[in-house]
């Protein structure tokens, strides 16, 4: 299975689960921003959740199918189609060969995830498939996707995999009535995100912690794959010792020495020096993976305790999904 990149979109990147092998070397985990959605593209076709994906940020992309495929997209950033046929997400696609697919602009998130039968075939590096752009390696050459570049699958496919494609392939665009529920796995305010209080909560004043917890804050422009700036309130301290690096991870809510706000992100450093208020819930950072500059985010503080539950209890919603996907094409 093979397709052709027409126009790349603003970035479009190779991403699987991330690179986790390497922190204490001052490895990036990169990885898809917003991994329930890559884990739902990839389970819509019978992969392992760590197949390799396409993330597309925002819309404006197109690509042609060089052979017959069998895809899957999930995410809020762009709706697939295929002329003037709007192609449903978060399920299988059967899509002929010749066929020419555009992703449209869709202005509930910012990254759309695509996923082929048995995941794209690019060099494994360090443990992950994943695109780390800084440093140049990774997915297609270290790289943003281009306008024609060819991208194929890998050529071990499940069993699930092989009967899902017989069972579309009619020779037409063709796809199942049934689908992955992916939006009952998320909460239904989008924009409170649910945090966990880090390790310098207390260097802050009342005030301070109590503007974290209640204030808007809004994506910045200069916000990337790094991390995001957030504008709004200042916070201010109580503490002003200095604070030696120390571990920081993809969710990690760090407060510079203005005063303002860092939500570190997927490409994010493995240690930083300004200290640490918060921690976004395991659960809730596929959210931040869609948000884009100048939308609105609260925080919502929980227990580590409660953070941890979310997790567990989505993960089991995740493998039961997994399980009736592999039963039904058994």
């Amino acid at each position: 299975m093979q397709i052709r990149i027409l126009k790349p979109g603003l970035m479009s990147t190779i991403q699987d689960l991330g690179r986790y092998q390497y922190l204490s070397q001052a490895v990036p985990v990169c990885g898809a921003m917003d991994t329930l959605s890559a884990r739902i593209a990839n389970k819509a076709v019978g992969n392992e959740d760590n197949a390799a994906v396409i993330e597309f940020t925002y819309a404006d992309a197109e690509f042609v199918s060089e052979t017959d495929l069998l895809i899957a997209y999930a995410g809020d950033g762009a709706i697939l189609k295929s002329g003037e046929q709007e192609l449903p997400c978060d399920r299988p696609l059967f899509i002929p060969s010749g066929t020419f697919i555009k992703l449209t602009n869709n202005p509930s998130g910012c990254r759309t995830y695509l996923a082929i039968a048995g995941g794209w075939d690019v060099p494994e590096i360090l443990g992950s498939r994943s695109t780390f752009l800084i440093a140049g390696f990774g997915g297609m050459d270290g790289r943003v996707l281009k306008k024609g570049d060819t991208l194929k699958n890998e050529a071990t496919q499940s069993v699930s995999t092989q009967k899902i494609f017989k069972s579309l392939n009619y020779g037409k665009v063709n796809y199942p009535e049934w689908s992955i529920p992916r939006q009952l796995l998320l909460p239904a305010d989008r924009k409170a995100i649910r945090v966990v209080p880090a390790n310098e909560f207390g260097w802050f004043n009342s005030r301070s912690t109590a503007d974290f917890m209640s204030a808007s804050h809004i994506i910045g422009r200069q916000s990337n794959r790094m991390g995001y700036h957030l504008e709004g309130v200042l916070l201010h301290r109580v503490k002003h010792h200095e604070l030696l690096s120390t571990a920081v991870t993809p969710g990690t809510i760090q407060v510079t020495g203005s005063g303002s706000l860092v939500l570190l992100m997927a490409d994010c450093q493995t240690t930083g020096g300004y200290p640490r208020i918060a921690k976004v819930a395991a659960v809730d950072m596929p959210l931040c993976g869609q948000l884009k500059p100048g939308d609105a985010l609260n925080f919502k503080e929980i227990g580590l305790r409660e953070a941890e539950m979310l997790y567990i209890e989505r993960e089991q919603h995740l493998q039961q999904l997994t399980t009736a996907v592999q039963t039904k094409y058994l």
